[in-house]
């Protein structure tokens, strides 16, 4: 397991080093853009890094690119580790962020709002 200085600098180069989709969608939901809710990009937890996290509506949002084709087990046993924390856990694939950034936004939104959380 990394120490916390090394997940630190593992977030930020995870920060820094941005995928198309992940940028993409940051512009939506950064400095509460969506809806008011604050989000956190790459954030540790547990031995992963989510993508995006509203710590406050306990919801965890992971953009799947070409990176996870074939590894659906992998994500899948991901997001009940990530929701044994106590989380909802949505996937997007980068795809989808890329050609409807707004709709995954208010797909994001919806759950927020819904109180399904």
């Amino acid at each position: 397991m990394l120490k916390l200085m090394d997940r630190t600098a593992a977030a930020r180069r995870l920060r820094q080093n941005q995928t198309l989709a992940e940028k993409a969608l940051w512009k939506l939901v950064r400095a509460r853009r969506l809806g008011g809710f604050r989000f956190l990009r790459q954030v540790s937890i547990d031995r992963d890094f989510a993508d995006f996290v509203c710590e406050s509506a306990k919801l965890i949002v992971e953009l799947d690119g070409a990176a996870h084709d074939g590894r659906e087990d992998h994500g899948a046993r991901r997001t009940r580790t990530l929701e044994l924390f106590g989380d909802v856990v949505l996937r997007f694939r980068s795809e989808r962020v890329l050609a409807d950034p707004g709709g995954t936004a208010d797909d994001s939104l919806a759950v927020l709002r819904s109180g399904r959380l």
